[in-house]
C-alpha cells in the first residue's frame, strides 16, 4: 500500500447563497485564465503552475512530501470555512480547462489536459459527499499523519528546526479543527464505525508521552546534523520540549478525553457505506474512483469469486505437491503457527526484509530498461501506529529534498508476520513495485508536477500486486512455501473484490467478512482483522489492486501475442511506466497504440 496526500475536491451544487459570495484570489485567476481566449498551449501551461501552487499553499503536509519550499512552517487549514472555499475553487480549475482547444495542443499535452480534466471532474463529482466529516479512523487522520510530518520535514538546518517549532506551536489549532470536524460529522450522522475505532484512543496517548526523548512528535530534536551548534542544539530541543509540554500534550488530552467520552460513544454500530446518508451514491462513486472504471459493484463481487475459486484450485495444488497430509484449512494453521516460519525480535525481521530487497536489486536489470535514481530503504512502522496498521506500506521519496523512499515493515506481534509472505510484500511495497514505479514517475521530466506526484490507486496498486507477479522471473518463490505465500498475497486481493462489496453494497458482516477471509486464505487471524477493518473505512480502495493486477497482465498478454518474437519485456514494461501512472482504458490504448507502432521487422 502507498501512502499519498489528497487534494480537496467540490461539489457542483453549490446553492444561491454560495454563487453570490466572494472569489477567492485563487478563483479570479482562474477566471482570467478562463476569460482570456486563443494561445491554449501557453494557457494550459499557465494553468498547471496555478493550480500546482495553489495545491502546494493549501496542502503544506503535501508540500514537505514533495519538497516545494516554504510550506514546512504550516499545516492545511481544515476549519469549515477554509474546506468549503477549496470545494468552490475546485470548479474554477475545470472551468479554465474547458476553455481550452484540446485539438490545438501538442500529443504530449492533450495527454497532460485529459489527465487533468478527468482528475478535477472527479473531484467535482466527489466533493458532493462530506468526506470531511471524517477527518479520523484507525488507519488515518492527525494521530497518524502529525508524527510522520514533523518526522519527514527537512531538518538540516536552523531554520528547518525553527518550522518544525512553528508546526508544534499549531497542533492545538488543528486539533481543534479536528474536533469541529466530528462534531459536524455527529451532527450529520456520518461517522466510522464504533468497532474500528477501538484503537484510536491508544493511538492518541503514544503521541502523549511526556518524556521529550521518548516523543515520536521530536524525532528530529534527538539527532541533530554536526553542522548546528550544540549551543543552538540546546535552545532548540529546550523550546520543542517546552512546546510539546505546555501545548501539546495537553491538547491532545483533551482530544483524548473528547474521543473517550463525547464522540465514541454517539459513532454508529453500522458498518457498510451505503448505511449513511446518500451512502450508496457515495461507494458507488469510490468504486468508480479506485478503479478508474465503470464496473458496478455486483459485476466486481462476481469477478471476485471467480478469482477465488481460481487462485484457489492453484493453492491445492501446491499443498499437494509438499506432501502435506490434511485439509487446508489444517495447512493454513500450520502455516500460522509452526514456529519455523516466524522470527523472534524486530530487528531479524527487518534485516529478512532488507536481504530480500538486496536480492531484487540486480534481478531489475532483466525487466526493465530504465530504474529510478532515487534509493529506498526498510525500516519499522512507527511503534505509535504498529497495531492497527497493515503489515506494510511504503512512503515517498524526493529527489527534490533528498529523501529516499522507506518500507516500512510492520513489527507489531511477531507471531503474526510469516516470512513466507515477505518476498511478495517486498516487491509489492519497493522494487519492482511501489518505490520503482513512483520515483520514476517523479523523474519524467517533461510532465507537470500533478503527474509527477499524482496517481491513480488502480494504476499504482495494480502495478504494486503485478510486481508481486514478477518474482518467479526475477528468481523469487523457488521455496514452495514462498510461493504460496505469493499465491496467499494474490487470493488476498480477490478476497478484497469479494469482501469490499459484501460489506458496502450487499449488507455482510464484519464477521462475515473475517469468516469468509478466514476461510479462503492463510493469512494470521490478527491481520485478517486489521485488513477487514481497513476495508470498512476506506471504502472502494481496496477493490484497484486486483482490478489494476489483471489490466496488467491483459495488456502483456495482447502485447505478447500481437508481437510474437518481437516482444521485449523491458521495452513493455518501460512504455506502462513511462507516462506515470494513468486511467486504467488511458493506459489500454497508449499500450495498443505502443503495439502497432512497432515495426514488423
Amino acid at each position: 500500500m502507498s501512502r499519498s496526500s489528497l487534494k480537496g475536491c467540490l461539489f457542483l451544487l453549490l446553492g444561491v447563497a454560495t454563487l453570490s459570495r466572494a472569489q477567492s484570489p485563487f478563483e479570479q485567476a482562474c477566471s482570467t485564465l478562463a476569460a482570456r481566449r486563443g494561445d491554449d498551449a501557453a494557457r494550459l501551461q499557465e494553468l498547471f503552475k496555478l493550480d500546482w501552487e495553489h495545491t502546494m499553499t493549501n496542502n503544506p503536509e503535501f508540500a514537505t512530501a514533495v519538497g516545494f519550499p516554504g510550506m514546512n512552517d504550516r499545516w492545511t487549514d481544515h476549519s469549515l470555512e477554509a474546506i468549503a472555499r477549496r470545494k468552490r475553487e475546485t470548479a474554477s480549475t475545470l472551468k479554465v480547462i474547458l476553455s481550452i482547444d484540446r485539438s490545438r495542443l501538442t500529443e504530449s499535452d492533450q495527454l497532460n489536459y485529459d489527465l487533468f480534466k478527468y482528475n478535477n471532474q472527479q473531484a467535482v463529482e466527489g466533493s458532493r459527499f462530506k468526506d470531511e466529516d471524517l477527518p479520523i479512523t484507525q488507519l488515518d487522520g492527525l494521530q497518524q499523519d502529525i508524527a510522520q510530518v514533523l518526522t519527514m520535514a527537512p531538518h538540516a538546518k536552523i531554520k528547518d528546526y525553527q518550522d518544525i517549532l512553528v508546526r508544534l506551536n499549531g497542533i492545538p489549532a488543528l486539533l481543534e479543527q479536528t474536533v469541529s470536524l466530528l462534531n459536524q460529522g455527529l451532527k450529520d450522522n456520518i461517522t466510522p464505525p464504533r468497532v474500528t475505532l477501538r484503537d484510536v484512543p491508544a493511538q492518541i496517548q503514544q503521541l502523549m508521552a511526556a518524556d521529550p526523548a521518548k516523543s515520536p512528535l521530536l524525532i528530529a530534536f534527538t539527532d541533530f546534523p554536526k553542522e548546528i551548534q550544540p549551543d543552538d542544539q540546546e535552545r532548540l530541543k529546550q523550546a520543542a520540549e517546552s512546546v510539546l509540554k505546555d501545548k501539546v500534550i495537553p491538547s491532545f488530552r483533551r482530544l483524548y478525553d473528547f474521543l473517550t467520552q463525547s464522540y465514541i460513544p454517539k459513532t454508529r454500530e453500522t458498518i457498510a457505506l451505503s448505511d449513511l446518508p446518500g451512502g450508496k451514491a457515495w461507494y458507488e462513486f469510490k468504486v468508480l474512483a479506485s478503479t478508474t472504471t465503470s464496473l458496478p459493484p455486483d459485476q466486481i463481487h462476481q469477478l471476485g469469486l471467480n478469482e477465488v475459486k481460481r487462485i484457489r484450485s492453484q493453492m491445492d495444488a501446491l499443498i499437494a505437491s509438499t506432501g502435506f497430509k490434511g485439509s487446508f484449512s489444517d495447512f493454513s494453521k500450520f502455516l500460522r503457527t509452526d514456529p519455523r516460519f516466524y522470527y523472534t525480535n524486530p530487528e531479524a525481521l527487518l534485516t529478512g526484509y532488507r536481504d530480500i530487497a538486496k536480492r531484487a536489486d540486480p534481478a531489475l536489470a532483466r525487466l526493465f530498461g530504465k530504474l529510478p535514481r532515487l534509493p529506498y530503504g526498510v525500516k519499522a512502522v512507527p511503534d505509535y501506529a504498529a497495531q492497527s496498521q497493515t503489515t506494510a506500506y511504503y512512503e515517498d521519496g524526493s529527489v527534490q529534498v533528498g529523501r529516499p523512499g522507506w518500507f516500512f515493515a510492520n513489527t507489531y506481534a511477531l507471531e503474526t508476520r510469516p516470512k513466507w509472505e515477505m518476498e511478495p510484500l517486498t516487491l509489492h511495497e519497493a522494487v519492482p513495485g511501489h518505490h520503482l514505479q513512483l520515483s520514476l514517475a517523479q523523474e519524467i521530466e517533461s510532465a507537470p508536477e500533478f503527474r509527477k506526484y499524482g496517481g491513480y490507486t488502480a494504476f499504482v496498486e495494480g502495478w504494486g500486486l503485478y510486481a508481486e507477479s514478477l518474482g518467479e522471473e526475477m528468481g523469487f518463490y523457488e521455496d514452495p512455501y514462498a510461493k504460496y505465500g505469493q499465491l496467499t498475497y494474490e487470493m488476498w486481493r480477490a478476497i478484497r473484490l469479494v469482501l469490499d462489496t459484501g460489506i458496502h453494497s450487499m449488507g455482510w458482516s464484519r464477521q462475515q467478512a473475517i469468516d469468509y477471509f478466514m476461510a479462503n486464505s492463510s493469512k494470521t487471524e490478527h491481520d485478517i482483522t486489521v485488513e477487514v477493518d481497513r476495508y470498512i473505512v476506506i471504502p472502494g480502495q481496496a477493490l484497484a489492486y486486483k482490478i489494476g493486477e489483471l489490466k496488467f497482465k491483459e495488456l502483456r498478454a495482447f502485447a505478447t501475442k500481437e508481437l510474437g518474437g518481437r516482444f521485449d519485456i523491458r521495452a513493455f514494461h518501460d512504455e506502462v511506466l513511462d507516462s506515470g501512472a494513468l486511467p486504467l482504458d488511458i493506459l489500454e490504448h497508449r499500450v495498443k497504440l505502443w503495439v502497432k507502432a512497432i515495426p514488423n521487422s
